[in-house]
């Protein structure tokens, strides 16, 4: 209990909006700059040591504009926005241990493969499917679990 303490205090001071029930070692996350997007959903959501993160997408900091450079360029983006609320909350992309990718494009596994590659020490354990359409016309989106130290 002292460790989730410590938790959220570190999560207040980098301005993260924290709903919890401790009846059941739950926290609802949400990353800075979203509090007021009014989205339908949690950044994150902390169950003991894990972290379920949302899908993620392609999005340049601060705008709902994807990232150029097509399908590589929107997969590191996705992947860097990916690491960023990891660290918000206290983990990391070497704390990943599954990750699902959709690709709007299956045929595009291959060149974001050759991104998304790049971003994991470990390699965490991955499935990838094409599906019919993504938010916002996005290429990619992808959701990971992550545990916390």
């Amino acid at each position: 209990m002292n460790r989730l303490l410590i938790v959220l205090a570190a999560l207040s001071l980098f301005g993260c909006e924290v709903a919890t029930d401790a009846s059941r070692n739950v926290e609802w996350l949400n990353a800075p700059g979203t509090e007021d997007m009014d989205l339908p959903f949690s950044s994150a959501v902390r169950v003991d040591e894990m972290l379920y993160l949302s899908g993620a997408l392609g999005l340049v900091p601060g705008t709902r504009k994807l990232a150029e450079g097509g399908i590589q360029g929107e997969t590191r983006q996705t992947l860097e926005n990916i690491a960023r609320t990891l660290e918000n909350f206290g983990s990391s992309m070497d704390q990943v241990i599954k990750c699902t990718v959709f690709l709007a494009d299956i045929s595009e596994w291959g060149a974001m493969n050759e991104v998304y590659t790049t971003f994991f020490t470990n390699k965490p354990a991955r499935s990838a499917l094409g599906v019919s359409g993504l938010a916002l016309g996005a290429r990619v989106e992808i959701e990971c679990l992550a545990v916390i130290d």
